[in-house]
């Protein structure tokens, strides 16, 4: 199955359409995304694996693997280090990203499939789909959706489903 997140900040399952958010800087092709550069990749993402808080809730209704985030839980973003675009625990001796958030955002989180199967250096690292914030105000590249909405995805997802950023506008229908 594959889910479909379009530039005008909708995304689409087979059977509802959601309210979603982006980086910064919008959308744009994945191989124009660059380290830090608050975008969000167009392409076709395969839904990795969801991480999530068990101290701030059950363990959602889904087929996805997944696995409880840890306090020291963190993501390499140093273009330079091996790790790069890799999960580590903190503190790390590199650039890393906490994934253990007060602001919640991360307490659902599915690791998007970006610039993992090769890691290339500086092509962007941390790609999610997450919870959004109560605004929907931009992430710094990741695609974001309120919490009924990711876990309406989270269980009609299984192992080798996608998630497919749209650099379009939703057609409209007719």
């Amino acid at each position: 199955m594959i889910f479909t997140a379009y530039a005008d900040g909708w995304l689409q399952s087979p059977v509802r359409l959601m309210r979603c958010a982006f980086g910064t800087a919008g959308v744009v092709p994945g191989g124009a995304k660059r380290e830090g550069d608050g975008a969000t990749p167009a392409g076709l993402w395969a839904l990795r694996r969801l991480l999530w808080r068990e101290d701030r809730a059950e363990p959602p209704r889904t087929r996805l693997p997944m696995r409880r985030l840890e306090p020291d839980d963190g993501w390499c973003d140093a273009p330079g280090d091996l790790a790069y675009n890799r999960p580590v625990r903190l503190p790390y001796g590199a650039s890393a990203e906490a994934l253990w958030r007060d602001d919640r955002l991360y307490d659902l989180l599915v690791v998007l499939g970006y610039n993992d199967d090769p890691v290339v250096a500086g092509a962007g690292s941390a790609i999610f789909l997450h919870l959004a914030r109560p605004d929907f105000g931009p992430t710094q590249g990741c695609v974001a959706l309120g919490a009924a909405d990711l876990l309406h995805v989270l269980e009609l997802a299984r192992p080798g489903d996608s998630l497919r950023v749209d650099a379009a506008a939703r057609r409209r229908q007719a």
